[in-house]
C-alpha cells in the first residue's frame, strides 16, 4: 500500500480515526413513509428464514428479504424523482464509485426541531449560522442533525396526524442556496425523509427532492448518531447497493472522523 493507504489503516487500527455507524437497525418494525392513500405505498422491511442450522440447511442459516429501495436508512438516487429523471448516470448503479465517499458539514437543528416539530430551514437561517460556525465549503454532504432519530420507536417518529406528517425541513431557497451556491453534495437527514412532513404544502412542494435530484445530488434518510460528529471533519462513505436502474437504496452509512 502507499504511504497514505498505510496510515489510513494504522489510524483505523488504533482508534485514531473513529468510526460512527449512522445507520437505524433495519426490520420490520421500522417505519416507512405513508403517501397519500391513492398513490402506491413503500412496503415495510420483511424477513423470512429460509434455513437455520436445521433441515432444510444443516450448516448454514440465511434469510430471504424484501423491501421497497426507500426503505430503512436510505439512499436517493437523482432518478428517484421527476425532476432528475433525465439526469446522466442517476440511478444506483451508474453514479461514479468516488461519488459515495465525501466530507460532511453537520447543521445542528435540534433546539430548534424540539420546539417546532415543523421547523423549516430557510436562506436566512443558513445565512446565519455560517456567520457563526463559517461558510459551508463545496462538494460536502450537508447533515441536518434534528435528534430525530431519538423518536425511533415511537409514533412521534413519523409523526402522523389529520392533515399528514410533521417534521422539520428546508424550503426551495435553503435548497437553491445549497446546491447552487454551496455545490454540496447532497442532503442528510434523520427523519423519514429529505422533506420537511409538510412541504407538499409549500409553496413550491418537496423542494429538497425536486431541486436535490433535479442537479443531480443524492439524498439520505433515517439517520442516526449525527450527535457524534462534528460540525465540520468527519468524511461520509455511502455506498447503496448496485441495483440495475435502481432509484435508491437501504445501506450502512458510516462516518469516519479523527478522534481529539
Amino acid at each position: 500500500m502507499t504511504p497514505l493507504l498505510t496510515d489510513l489503516v494504522a489510524q483505523l487500527a488504533t482508534g485514531a480515526i473513529r468510526v460512527v455507524d449512522l445507520a437505524n437497525t433495519l426490520s420490520s418494525d421500522f417505519p416507512v413513509i405513508v403517501l397519500p392513500s391513492e398513490f402506491g405505498q413503500c412496503e415495510p422491511f420483511r424477513m423470512e428464514t429460509v434455513s437455520r442450522y436445521d433441515a432444510d440447511g444443516p450448516a448454514w442459516y440465511w434469510n430471504r428479504i424484501t423491501m421497497n429501495e426507500h426503505t430503512g436508512t436510505h439512499f436517493d438516487a437523482p432518478a428517484h424523482w421527476i425532476t432528475g429523471r433525465d439526469v446522466p448516470h442517476g440511478t444506483v448503479d451508474a453514479v461514479a464509485p468516488r461519488d459515495f465517499i465525501h466530507p460532511a458539514v453537520v447543521i445542528d437543528i435540534s433546539a430548534e426541531a424540539a420546539e417546532n416539530a415543523d421547523f423549516v430551514v430557510t436562506r436566512a437561517f443558513l445565512e446565519d449560522w455560517e456567520a457563526r460556525h463559517g461558510a459551508i465549503p463545496k462538494r460536502h454532504w450537508i447533515l441536518l442533525r434534528s435528534d430525530w432519530s431519538r423518536r425511533v420507536g415511537t409514533l412521534a417518529y413519523l409523526n402522523l396526524q389529520d392533515d399528514g406528517a410533521h417534521s422539520p425541513g428546508p424550503d426551495a431557497d435553503a435548497m437553491r442556496f445549497l446546491v447552487h451556491a454551496r455545490d454540496c453534495v447532497g442532503l442528510g437527514v434523520e427523519t423519514v425523509g429529505t422533506d420537511a412532513g409538510q412541504a407538499s404544502h409549500f409553496a413550491e412542494p418537496l423542494p429538497a427532492h425536486s431541486i436535490l435530484h433535479g442537479n443531480g445530488r443524492f439524498g439520505l434518510q433515517c439517520l442516526t448518531n449525527l450527535d457524534q460528529l462534528p460540525t465540520f471533519g468527519s468524511v461520509i462513505v455511502a455506498a447503496p447497493l448496485k441495483i440495475k436502474g435502481g432509484s435508491g437504496s437501504p445501506l450502512r452509512v458510516i462516518a469516519l472522523m479523527q478522534e481529539a
